[in-house]
């Protein structure tokens, strides 16, 4: 069949329309750049495959940071929220974390109108099968129906869709997620434009009817009142909020799986890839902590308008009516019926440790990487990677200098960092744990950290400036001791500059250490190391740092500092290397 060309040429054309591909479309659409936003269904447009929370542990800041850079997520998961809680408020600020059930159908619509409405944005409903090359750099993607659509990049954000194969069982079949088609012929185009893949798994608990549950039986978990907005520009969650319920396994529950694990594809070995190990399987559960006699679950509504609860603590892959023995055992679910049943799905991902720190993809520059297709999992992850990786594929298009975020500066930083410098062996989740700034990129301050940037970007209202900046000088102010001035009408309030200055005074004296420190890896930050650098012939340094450095091939001596098996020694010796290197090169 002869292929249709697209008349228009895009500067950025997104792949796929899920959180990493909503937030990169609107991203590039809000610089000016002419986008393109592709997905197999316009209907399922960020979409809440599993539970439809936001936020969490380390998630939470995440959030936050999207919001502070000018992104969508804070701001729909406010308009949708039935269910917000602050975790952590026992515990220090650096780890407080924002979470929030939110109704899926509304997040979702949410999210589309956004899309919909944005100038300068195209959406389309086809299959991308093919990314298109020319001189060596990305240049479109062919579909399924034989169009070509041409553009200076393109964003990638193909989820769990990569060969997707879904498990109930001992029963598999072809799926992106349940009754979506998978994405095979855009796993082989990877493939054959030289891209290392490799295989991961996820899954998904049962939905119950809350018809069927005995809620006398569970213990319930009332929201935050009043919860707190993610966005720093929402004024006050306005929607009635839910509780939600929690139950436990028991030793009927862990019998029923015991007896079972011969249909497991998990333990049956049909299954051989790895999956999350922070979110494991009530069969892990059972088969990995025996000693537990009972496991937590969580009882959380779907939305308002529906009666889906979503179990979390649940997950599953065992067959459909082991599944119902499972749910009958637990105190509450006696008379559960369950609506959807548990899963898990086999994807491709592309090893992350083939992207620079804009997410721009190293095998084919022009092409740049965001979400699960980079071995991630989460929602708040994968939003985070469309946002930088739509900012930088309009700000490439254009050619302007890339948004990198440091270490020091956002979890976002953190989790593209640790993608690129240490690459993955499980699906990644991003935690307070993996911050050592974690005192500086606190969820109360995200947006001191990265609100000039957003503006600076454009993607921020420059109307609201003169407020946030007038809102920065009074936590300094009362940080200070001293006595702010009023502030402008805008999102940022005098009670939220004294909150947060009260917590900059309380760790003070950490946080000036957090920046010392962060202060001396900033000058290994900006000595990158030469792609034609040859560890082979790099003698001096130890077989194991020679082999770990070739292998992941470390943009920078800080990245280098970051990698397994590199000590600090073995960075002090490569520095000098580079540095004879560099003074016998400007030899004449």
């Amino acid at each position: 069949m002869t292929a249709y060309n697209y008349p228009e040429i895009f500067d950025v054309l997104v792949v796929g329309g899920g959180h990493a591909g909503c937030e990169a479309a609107l991203a590039a659409a809000r610089l000016g750049a002419k986008t393109l936003l592709l997905t197999q269904d316009l209907d399922t447009l960020a979409q809440m495959s599993c539970n439809p929370s936001i936020g969490g542990v380390g998630k939470g800041q995440l959030v936050r940071e999207i919001d502070a850079l000018g992104g969508e997520m804070g701001k729909i998961a406010d308009l949708s929220m039935l269910s917000g809680h602050m975790l952590n408020t026992s515990k220090g600020a650096a780890v407080r974390s924002p979470r929030a059930q939110c109704d899926k159908k509304m997040y979702q619509l949410a999210m589309k109108r956004a899309l919909e409405r944005q100038p300068g944005l195209t959406l389309v409903q086809d299959e991308a099968a093919e990314v298109l090359e020319k001189g060596g750099r990305a240049a479109g993607v062919g579909t399924a129906r034989h169009t070509v659509y041409r553009s200076k990049t393109v964003v990638l954000t193909a989820g769990t869709f990569l060969r997707g194969v879904i498990h109930v069982g001992l029963d598999s079949f072809p799926g992106g997620r349940y009754n979506h088609p998978p994405s095979d012929l855009l796993s082989k185009s990877l493939a054959g434009l030289g891209f290392r893949l490799g295989r991961l798994k996820t899954g998904t608990p049962m939905r119950l009817h809350a018809r069927g549950i005995d809620f006398s039986k569970c213990d319930r978990q009332a929201p935050d009142a009043p919860p707190a907005p993610f966005s720093h520009f929402t004024g006050a969650i306005t929607n009635p909020q839910l509780p939600c319920w929690i139950t436990r396994t028991g030793a009927g529950t862990a019998g029923v799986i015991s007896a079972a694990l011969h249909r497991s594809p998990l333990y049956s070995g049909k299954i051989k890839s790895t999956g999350p190990r922070y979110c494991p399987s009530i069969e892990d559960k059972v088969v990995k902590f025996p000693h537990h006699g009972a496991h937590h679950l969580f009882l959380e509504p779907e939305g308002f308008a529906t009666e889906e609860y979503y179990v979390n603590g649940l997950s599953t892959s065992l067959p459909e009516e082991v599944q119902a023995d499972i749910v009958r055992s637990v105190a509450g679910l006696e008379r559960a019926e369950i609506m959807r049943a548990g899963y898990a799905i086999e994807y491709d991902y592309s090893d992350p440790g083939q992207l620079d720190y804009t997410l721009e993809t190293r095998p084919l520059p022009g092409l740049y990487m965001a979400g699960q297709v980079n071995g991630t999992t989460g929602y708040e992850e994968a939003a985070g990677q469309g946002l930088v990786a739509g900012i930088n594929a309009a700000r490439a298009a254009a050619g302007l200098e890339p948004l990198i975020i440091r270490r020091d500066e956002g979890y976002l930083g953190v989790m593209i960092d640790d993608l690129v410098s240490k690459g993955i062996d499980e699906p990644y989740r991003i935690f307070t744990s993996r911050a050592e700034y974690r005192l500086l990129l606190r969820a109360d301050n995200a947006d001191l950290r990265l609100c000039p940037r957003g503006f600076e970007l454009g993607l921020l209202p420059a109307r609201l400036e003169k407020n946030f900046r007038a809102y920065a000088d009074a936590v300094r102010t009362l940080q200070a001791g001293g006595k702010p001035a009023r502030l402008p009408p805008g999102p940022w309030t005098l009670k939220k500059a004294r909150a947060t200055a009260e917590i900059e005074k309380i760790y003070e004296m950490y946080v000036r250490r957090n920046q010392k420190e962060a202060e001396k890896m900033k000058k290994f930050e900006g000595l990158r190391i030469p792609p034609d650098f040859s560890y082979a012939d790099a003698r001096a340094l130890p077989n194991e740092a020679r082999h770990k450095l070739e292998l992941h091939r470390p943009l920078t001596l800080a990245q280098a500092g970051r990698l397994p098996g590199v000590t600090p020694a073995d960075v002090q010796l490569l520095w000098v290397l580079l540095e004879k290197r560099r003074r016998q090169r400007r030899k004449p």
